[in-house]
């Protein structure tokens, strides 16, 4: 990420951070003559006690110097959750933790054989291991059930947001298909700050600003988290209503995967469904 797309980014968050904060949950008085929801920049600044000046120059994206004591205030200021903390420091301050060697695009991950055993065994569970951009190096039996055999494309092309935005069976699948990407987003927004030396984010990012006309709205409203917990709702074809709790966890290593599981909802049939569906093939 060049010095003026990092900039760009953290004037975007620091918009849509303020915008989501009510002035009366912090003791403000909502008034009539708002023009936006949410903060103004002077409110802010007067919340994090630094001045309005300061403020909107780190707002606008200029090319300012900040510290780490004041970054806090200002994420004290936006109520800012431990993720976004994170992503706010990296941008402001170029201070991204990932350590890896960068990926080239055609270069496809491996996971070890537990990992592969653990995906086995996890048999009721749809499961998906992707690496930090989000491709897709690994699923399960019961994931090709619910979502699709990923073996029918190409790694390069094996990206998990691509696939939620041009696949039409994802979107006929999802319920909420916006509530079912927001969680992915969130993840990808979390290794986007942690790896803001890897240019392939923002060519990838601009890609799908350009392809898919809705993407940029939604990215700007997706929140920042390494392991979001979201419980969605899916209409499959075969088997129809099914209900996951998606949790998302890193898996250890010398190489950056996680694996995202899907387990079926207890009070639903899911799982019976599921198992239905698995033992139609056998």
């Amino acid at each position: 990420m060049n010095n003026q797309t990092r900039l760009q980014e953290l004037s975007a968050f620091l918009k849509a951070q303020r915008a989501k904060i009510l002035p009366q949950s912090v003791g403000l008085s909502p008034g009539t003559r708002r023009r936006t929801p949410g903060l103004r920049r002077e409110e802010v600044a007067q919340l994090a006690g630094v001045s309005s000046t300061w403020y909107t120059w780190l707002e606008q994206g200029r090319d300012i110097k900040v510290s780490p004591s004041v970054l806090d205030a200002v994420a004290k200021a936006l109520q800012l959750t431990v993720d976004e903390r994170k992503y706010l420091y990296a941008l402001a301050l170029e201070t991204g933790t990932g350590t890896g060697a960068l990926l080239r695009e055609e270069q496809q991950p491996q996971i070890s054989p537990a990992l592969q055993r653990i995906l086995k065994e996890l048999r009721s569970c749809p499961t998906i291991i992707s690496d930090r951009r989000l491709h897709i190096v690994g699923w399960n039996e019961a994931a090709a059930h619910v979502f699709m055999d990923f073996e029918q494309i190409p790694y390069e092309q094996r990206n998990m947001i691509r696939i939620l935005f041009t696949r039409k069976e994802f979107q006929r699948l999802a319920v909420n298909w916006e509530h079912f990407i927001s969680g992915f987003l969130a993840i990808f927004r979390a290794y986007y700050g942690q790896f803001v030396e890897d240019e392939w984010y923002e060519r990838f990012l601009q890609e799908m600003r350009e392809l898919h006309p809705g993407f940029q709205s939604l990215w700007e409203e997706s929140r920042v988290s390494s392991a979001p917990e979201v419980l969605i709702e899916f209409r499959h074809a075969k088997a129809g209503k099914m209900t996951f709790h998606l949790t998302s966890l890193q898996v250890q290593g010398d190489v950056d995967l996680r694996c995202s599981i899907y387990t079926p909802d207890p009070q639903s049939s899911t799982e019976a469904k599921l198992n239905q569906l698995i033992n139609a093939q056998k």
